[in-house]
């Protein structure tokens, strides 16, 4: 066998060892071209059955992952920035981070999470953050509503997302402005069949029903996000149980005249001390909600600022907030921002208003699980209003707002991972 045999095999055997050994990096600060892609790369990976890397506060909350030829075709194909490193580069950044100076962790993804999203199977006049971005970024998720919940749908699921509903029965409190539209009238008359397939006599009753098989699903170990009314409506119907807060305009009998007294705060994820506000044509559900009529901003000074957390010592509220920025730009919706004073105690508040004592993104446990809130309906779209086209967000592949949205996705699929420095 001669010597050049040999060595032609020594050098084969060494490039094998060093592909195997190289990791994909993903940098997810201002380098990066496409931020919200490289979540659905992180995603796709998991369905590969491959483990990823989150390197929180690492240059945005970056990703990495070892290194195959058809791993790097998945990012050149989506267009996700990346590099590849050698093992010595990449212990190089393990040991950065686990330094005990550093406000960093690295969290290993590994379990794939099943994303499920409440919305109405009928066409509604407005269009949803989440699936906006789901889809746009290739992130798989099924659909279900009232009846599917109220069957116990939600125990195939990790992950349930909220969007713009309104779970005290009033259906949006649209009905003064929008009674004839034609989407209003199909979302009505479904909901009363789903109530009476499920044996309420009140859409509002079949309302705080799913509210309820929802916050089972929470206490058991799920993840739900919301955004919108979904959030202050679904406090108010848990709170208002037994309790009728809905007008006639609605259901066809009166609230009860003591329906604020005997609200209960101890049923709520977030919100306490709150009033409700029973009049049908005004478009507040309570005073939870900061409107933008109290707010005094414009679109020119409408910010939030996210809160730093201990990578180390709080791993959650750090995930839920990576980001390339740490100031987002606001947007309003029905339900567009939290005051500080009703929310309980123990839930954390993610990101604030600079200039108004609001809260946008908050977050808390129940149980074994975990509910995040984000105020506004949509972070690219201002005031975006009903029958507007949909955001393109090819448009805003590094929108800041859109990115705390897709921290939700990923963090169910998370634990710390063990490194050696």
């Amino acid at each position: 066998m001669s010597k050049t045999f040999l060595l032609s095999i020594a050098f084969f055997f060494l490039l094998a060892h060093v592909s195997a050994a190289a990791h994909l990096f993903i940098a997810m600060d201002q380098s990066q071209k496409d931020h919200l892609k490289a979540y659905g790369i992180a995603y796709w990976m998991l369905q590969q059955e491959q483990e990823v890397d989150w390197l929180l506060n690492y240059r945005g909350g970056s990703f990495a992952f070892q290194h195959s030829e058809k791993w790097e075709r998945e990012l050149l194909v989506r267009g996700v920035s990346y590099s590849v490193i050698s093992e010595a580069q990449y212990h190089a950044i393990l040991t950065e981070i686990a330094s005990v100076e550093a406000n960093m962790e690295v969290m290993k993804l590994e379990k794939l999470p099943r994303i499920a999203v409440y919305s109405p199977k009928l066409k509604q006049p407005w269009d949803d953050a989440v699936t906006l971005v789901l889809t746009y970024a290739e992130i798989p998720y099924d659909m279900l509503y009232d009846e599917e919940v109220l069957a116990g749908g939600l125990l195939k699921y990790d992950w349930l997302h909220l969007h713009h509903d309104d779970f005290t029965g009033q259906y949006g409190k649209f009905i003064g402005r929008r009674r004839n539209q034609e989407w209003l009238r199909s979302q009505q008359q479904e909901s009363e069949n789903v109530a009476r397939r499920f044996g309420y006599t009140k859409v509002s009753q079949m309302k705080l029903g799913v509210a309820k098989k929802m916050k089972e699903f929470v206490a058991g170990g799920g993840f739900m996000f919301a955004m919108c009314s979904a959030t202050d409506t679904y406090d108010i119907a848990l709170a208002a149980e037994g309790v009728d807060i809905v007008d006639a305009v609605f259901d066809g009998d009166g609230v009860d005249p003591k329906a604020q007294q005997k609200l209960d705060y101890s049923r709520t994820f977030a919100f306490r001390n709150f009033a409700i506000r029973l009049e049908p044509y005004d478009r507040g559900f309570s005073d939870i909600d900061n409107s933008r009529w109290e707010r005094s901003l414009s679109q020119e000074n409408d910010f939030f600022t996210l809160f730093t957390f201990s990578a180390k010592w709080d791993p959650i509220p750090t995930m839920l907030t990576q980001n390339h920025e740490k100031t987002v730009k606001g947007f309003i919706g029905q339900t567009t921002a939290f005051k500080k004073e009703l929310i309980k105690s123990d839930v954390t508040v993610m990101g604030e208003a600079a200039v108004v004592d609001e809260a946008r993104y908050i977050h808390g446990t129940l149980g074994r699980g975990t509910w995040t809130f984000y105020g506004g309906h949509d972070p690219e779209d201002y005031m975006h209003s009903p029958g507007e086209e949909p955001t393109d967000l090819a448009l805003h592949p590094n929108s800041p707002g859109y990115r705390l949205i897709l921290n939700n996705i990923l963090f169910p699929a998370s634990k710390k991972k063990k490194t050696k420095t």
